[in-house]
């Protein structure tokens, strides 16, 4: 029987936990083919304006089996990279972040508009395509060279990814890199996020 196949998680920073001996073996990793995360987009026409294509993603929402491979290939990607927190953007950004964080073990940062963080909080703005914005953390939501990846659901022009990280970076974290569920590759989300790392799952032409 060949050895079952496990993420990286928290579990498997100790080999010998538990006092299984033989444990450990739940992390080989066996080749797979992922799940084809596309086909869970749902294109909704003329949303939230005339013209505008919205990619849906609350059809991968409503499958267990979509949701758990997403957190899967986020946290493969990273599974190396000694990460320290995962910051995620409001709001869908939380839902994919929190459970990135939890299966890596390590904390969660919710990166927020104003006024919804309770404690002492630093804020960017930021630069909008009709517009501007504000994003705040709280002020001990990292320390001096903590190892943070970014997480979101989509990337479309990047200002919101490129603040979090201007944000995080400010108050001394190490950006790991940025992950994305959706990446709009023909706006210019990722030239907006050079010099950082970009991971997205499902990449739209």
């Amino acid at each position: 029987m060949s050895p079952r196949r496990s993420l990286p998680g928290p579990h498997l920073r100790n080999p010998g936990a538990f006092g299984d001996p033989g444990w450990h073996v739940l992390a080989v990793h066996e080749p797979r083919d992922p799940m084809n995360l596309a086909s869970y987009l749902r294109d909704v026409q003329d949303f939230p304006k005339p013209g505008i294509v919205f990619k849906d993603i609350t059809p991968l929402l409503q499958s267990p089996a979509a949701m758990d491979e997403t957190t899967s290939q986020i946290v493969e990607r990273f599974a190396s990279d000694k990460v320290d927190k995962v910051a995620a953007i409001e709001s869908r950004g939380f839902i994919f972040g929190a459970l990135v964080a939890a299966r890596l073990g390590v904390g969660f940062i919710p990166v927020r508009k104003p006024g919804k963080l309770p404690w002492r909080t630093q804020s960017v703005n930021y630069i909008l395509e009709y517009g501007s914005g504000t994003l705040e953390i709280h002020e001990d939501a990292v320390t001096k060279g903590e190892r943070v990846i970014v997480v979101d659901d989509l990337l479309a022009t990047g200002g919101t990814a490129r603040a979090s990280c201007e944000l995080l970076e400010r108050l001394g974290a190490r950006i790991v890199g940025c992950a994305f569920v959706v990446e709009l590759a023909f706006l210019p989300g990722r030239k907006k996020l050079t010099g950082q790392r970009v991971e997205a799952l499902i990449r739209v032409d």
